[in-house]
Formats: structure tokens, C-alpha cells, sequence
């Protein structure tokens, strides 16, 4: 299904809709597919109608134009130089498309969980529409704070490269397996057949490149969130995995002393990925989290 305004969002609501909703938001270039089956399912065991979707200039979602490569160096460096950054949108454009998301499904309330780049997007919603939000989940994610650790130079050097044949879908798709094995989790690496499935499913579904770049500009753009992070009001739990490659466990640290009351839980091994292996430990720690806040909300 598809959002109606000026901007499509492709959406999926799996389980009962009279229950309480759990609002998944995805990261960086990836799909709604990337939410895990058996991690959704989990969910909707639990007692929640789940919802996914398409991030704007990901999957079957509506794709914007300009930026590109040069738009994305612009940013880079107008960042470096605290200069004002221009993009064709922001996070918080993509959080009023999680609200439109909403809206369509007529949820007034939801939990929100994001992931990466999905975990800012939930902050920012957070942040800007309490009135919204049950609880936040914010997961391999950062504060947005320039001084904290950054990847290693072998890790940004390999998000930089690009498939050998860009057209080709089994080269992008052996690619994108590269990648997720250098930031996935040391301790629970995913079977390499499984991963290139899952892998060739989403660059079947759709490939966007190009959008992924606008993507990232959003979140150069979003600069330093902390100010942000402190006006959150909703219970927070804080997800971080101790040996994650592309977010460094610091960002986490940093998201959770910055929001109210926030929560912190570490996970030994666990890098920047939803290892299957470690589905049924994710899926239930956000059913606590979800359970303990479901019936409270200090909005009327």
C-alpha cells in the first residue's frame, strides 16, 4: 500500500489492527524487507500490529532528484566547515513521512523503533511529535555529535567503493553481501547463502543508489542532535551493539545521556546488522519495552 500525499511512502501492517501499533523504521539505502520476517512476526506474536515501509528514495517509495555525487561532496565538506547544508530533504521530512505512514493506517499512537539512520528519524519524531509516540526504541544509532568516533578508514573506504558492474544485479548484489559482512556482527555472522538471498531480494525488489546518497546528505543535515535528544519525552530504550564498525558503541552511549531518562542496553558481539541469531533477544526486549508503556501516555 501506498501513502497518498505529495510524497508516496510504500507501507505493510502486519497483525490485528485494534492493536497497539510497533512502527519499524529502517536505515540507510535499505528496504522495508530488511526488517527481518521472523523479527516482524515476533512482534505481531507479542500482541502488536507491526508496520514497515519504504523510506522516501528507498524501495518502492517515491524518489526525489538532484544531489547525486557532487551534491553529497557539497555536504561533506559544508559540514567539515559548519556551513549551512542543502538537500533535497531533511530527517525531518522523512519523520512526517513516518507520520503520513501513519495517518493512512489511522494509528494515533505508536511505538517507534528505528534502526541506523532509522533511529535518528525516530528521534527527530520523538522530539518533534511527542503526542505521537508510546515509547522509542533507538538502535545502532548516534547523537549526531561531530567529535565521536567514526568508522575506521577501511570502513569508510569500502561504503565508498562501488560494484563492479553497477548495471549488473548479481555484481551490486555481491557488493552489497561485502558490505554487510564487514559491518555485520563479529560473534553472529549470517550464513552467507541466507544473507545473499535476503541480499539479491531487496536489489530485485528495487536498487537506488542515487537516492541512498540523498539520504545520507539528510543526515549530514541533521548535524548534532543532542539538543534534540533532550526534549524527547517518551520512555526511551537505547540499542547498541559493543562491536558495531559504522556506528561506534559511543553513539549510543551518547544518544542515551542525552535523552531523559533513556536506557541503555549493550550487546556483546552484535555489530551493525540484525544478526538472526540474535532476532529472539531483539524481538523480546522490545516487546518489554513495549509492554511496560503500551497503556501509558501522559497526553490526553
Amino acid at each position: 500500500m501506498r501513502t497518498t500525499g505529495t510524497v508516496p511512502i510504500e507501507f505493510e501492517s502486519l497483525g490485528d489492527p485494534a492493536h497497539p501499533a510497533i512502527v519499524l523504521i529502517m536505515g540507510l539505502g535499505m528496504q522495508l524487507v530488511a526488517w527481518p520476517d521472523a523479527f516482524c512476526q515476533a512482534l505481531v506474536a507479542g500482541g502488536y500490529r507491526v508496520v514497515r515501509f519504504d523510506n522516501r528514495d528507498s524501495g518502492l517509495s517515491a524518489r526525489a532528484t538532484g544531489g547525486g555525487g557532487l551534491g553529497l561532496f557539497k555536504a561533506v565538506a559544508a559540514s567539515v566547515l559548519k556551513l549551512p547544508v542543502h538537500t533535497p530533504y531533511t530527517l525531518h521530512d522523512m519523520a512526517q513521512d513516518t507520520l503520513a505512514v501513519m495517518d493512512a493506517l489511522q494509528i494515533e499512537r505508536a511505538h517507534i523503533v528505528g534502526v541506523s539512520m532509522g533511529g535518528m528519524i525516530a528521534q527527530v519524531l520523538a522530539a518533534a511529535h511527542p503526542q505521537r509516540v508510546l515509547s522509542l526504541t533507538s538502535i545502532m544509532s548516534t547523537s549526531g555529535h561531530q567529535r565521536l568516533p567514526q568508522p575506521s578508514l577501511k570502513v569508510r573506504r569500502m561504503l565508498m567503493s562501488r560494484p563492479a558492474k553497477p548495471k549488473d544485479l548479481a555484481s551490486v548484489t555481491d557488493h552489497l553481501v561485502h558490505i554487510l559482512q564487514v559491518i555485520g556482527s563479529p560473534d553472529y555472522p549470517e550464513p552467507v547463502q541466507a544473507l545473499r538471498e535476503r541480499v539479491s531480494q531487496g536489489v530485485k525488489r528495487a536498487y537506488n543508489p542515487a537516492g541512498t546518497n540523498r539520504q545520507l546528505m539528510a543526515v549530514i543535515a541533521s548535524g548534532d542532535r543532542r539538543p534534540l535528544l533532550r526534549q524527547i519525552q517518551a520512555p526511551t530504550l537505547v540499542v547498541h551493539g559493543r562491536d558495531d564498525p559504522l556506528v561506534p558503541l559511543s553513539g549510543g552511549q551518547d544518544t542515551a545521556d542525552h535523552t531523559p531518562g533513556a536506557r541503555l542496553m549493550v550487546i556483546d558481539g552484535m555489530g551493525h546488522d540484525l544478526p538472526s541469531a540474535l532476532l529472539p533477544l531483539l524481538s523480546q526486549v522490545i516487546l518489554d519495552h513495549c509492554n511496560a508503556f503500551s497503556g501509558s501516555s501522559p497526553y490526553p
